[in-house]
């Protein structure tokens, strides 16, 4: 992949792309967030990540989702390993299809110093951030993203020095639909809130 790779090295410079490659990002999700983040850290040049989500894609995920017809009914994280694939095929992914929960989301990520969550519900968010924010990983969060139009409302809240929150932190997919340009839009800003923290951190 050096095409790929040395387009980003133009952009990055090698020792920042260094850095980039040798970060393992957790993905709790791999959804409509879930498999949209994950592409955008691919094409940043992230190489190493654990994905992990129970789910299989239904006819109803393909609006939002970066999966395609030929995968409904397959397992969400087997289809989005291929697609990423796709992207670059000398990626590091180890995924999991099993529900994340409390008492397994430590073990699954422990080797993750950042995770991204792209779970669905409040509950789900909630847990994963209480879990794992005392273990001093860097989180990226999502709350609010639902509807159509006022994308603009979409931004980047730093509640702690390791706790982002993507979102307008009110619109919530039970009440206003789960439409692809605002989730995509928020799964592009979660890919940006690890790439600007990995950086930042390392001092470049």
């Amino acid at each position: 992949m050096e095409s790929l790779r040395g387009d980003l090295i133009k952009k990055l410079g090698e020792e920042k792309l260094l850095i980039i490659e040798s970060s393992r990002i957790g993905i709790a999700g791999a959804g409509g967030l879930g498999s949209n983040c994950a592409h955008n850290l691919v094409r940043s040049g992230f190489k190493k990540f654990k994905i992990v989500d129970f789910d299989t894609i239904t006819p109803s995920n393909l609006d939002r989702q970066f999966y395609f017809l030929d995968q409904v009914g397959q397992k969400k994280v087997d289809a989005l390993k291929i697609n990423l694939f796709r992207i670059n095929p000398e990626l590091d992914i180890e995924i999991e299809a099993i529900k994340i929960t409390e008492n397994n989301i430590k073990e699954l990520f422990k080797d993750c110093q950042i995770v991204v969550e792209c779970l669905d519900s409040a509950e789900g968010k909630g847990m994963l951030v209480n879990r794992l924010l005392p273990e001093g990983k860097f989180i990226v969060s999502a709350s609010g993203l639902g509807g159509v139009g006022s994308s603009d409302e979409i931004k980047v809240h730093k509640i702690k020095e390791n706790l982002v929150i993507i979102g307008d932190l009110r619109s919530d997919i039970k009440d206003r639909p789960a439409l692809s340009p605002r989730v995509s839009i928020a799964a592009a800003k979660e890919a940006d809130a690890v790439l600007e923290y990995l950086l930042k951190k390392c001092g470049k």
